[in-house]
């Protein structure tokens, strides 16, 4: 059994902030790629309205046309009913629900009321579960909001005990701004701990200011066992000015293998992955385990 648990969310928290959407066939592409890592979550697609994320308008035909790996996941977001049946039509096997301790976050991110999020979630997970799929829950700035500034710990475990009363198997736990730093973050990690055991707890940190490793680093000295990285660095947040991509994957990976973590997911693989998916957008892939090993088989030639 793997000591930490990677929950790959590149293929759709990192690719729905892109101002011009992967292709259909090319994402499809990356999830299979994705899934022949060794990983065992791939978080796949959103359905949201497309209006307002175009990058996850092909969500159907995504999920209709990858290869389900056995022993993989392949979750998908939904935001509201219109959202969880189209989760039901492609057959999802888990469905994620979100919310956030900020009142005009929620407003901007879920276009309600924190209030009327959880009622959201609440019915969402309820059917979700009765159709037998796994539930997750999100929890967006848990350190930091654009609008509202820092956030009390205290609600940030509030709303993991709600979330978890509502069959979520598991709240992952979102440093959206990338503004958090160890010290704030275990406050944080501890409280939700305290409130729901860390055995039902993820973490997702984004890295705009170069601190997610460290704050990682900080979750995995309180027991965490589940981190939701993004192949290359990619993603953000369009209701979150200035975020930038959740930690890469082969960041994480790197600092797991040298710490004797075992994660059961092949680092060549994940850079790979990353190349393929930002050759798409013309780019580099933002990790620093990528560059370094670009760089050293420059060197060399």
């Amino acid at each position: 059994m793997n000591d930490i648990l990677i929950y790959e969310v590149g293929a759709r928290d990192g690719l729905q902030n892109e101002a011009v959407p992967m292709d259909t066939q090319q994402k499809i592409k990356l999830i299979n790629m994705l899934s022949d890592t060794g990983l065992k979550k791939v978080e796949s697609a959103a359905f949201v309205s497309p209006k307002w994320v175009p990058a996850m308008a092909d969500s159907r035909e995504v999920m209709d046309s990858i290869f389900r790996k056995k022993g993989v996941n392949y979750p998908v977001l939904t935001m509201n009913m219109r959202g969880l049946e189209g989760a039901i039509s492609v057959e999802a096997d888990t469905v994620c629900i979100g919310t956030a301790p900020s009142e005009m976050f929620c407003k901007k991110n879920t276009n309600c009321t924190i209030e009327k999020s959880l009622e959201r979630a609440e019915n969402i997970a309820k059917i979700a579960i009765e159709a037998g799929m796994k539930v997750r829950g999100y929890v967006s700035c848990v350190i930091y909001c654009p609008y509202e500034k820092d956030i009390d710990p205290i609600l940030v475990a509030k709303m993991c005990a709600k979330l978890k009363k509502m069959g979520c198997y598991e709240v992952s736990l979102g440093d959206t701004l990338g503004i958090g730093t160890p010290t704030k973050t275990k406050k944080m990690f501890s409280s939700c701990v305290d409130a729901v055991g860390v055995d039902n707890l993820a973490v997702h940190f984004h890295d705009t200011y170069g601190q997610a490793l460290a704050n990682i680093l900080a979750c995995l000295d309180l027991g965490v066992k589940v981190i939701d990285t993004s192949v290359g660095g990619l993603g953000g947040c369009p209701y979150a000015p200035g975020a930038r991509g959740n930690v890469a994957t082969e960041d994480v990976l790197f600092m797991l293998n040298g710490m004797g973590l075992e994660t059961g997911v092949d680092i060549d693989k994940i850079c790979i992955a990353s190349e393929f998916a930002f050759k798409q957008f013309g780019r580099k892939p933002l990790s620093r385990v990528f560059q370094a090993l670009e760089a050293k088989k420059e060197k060399k030639s």
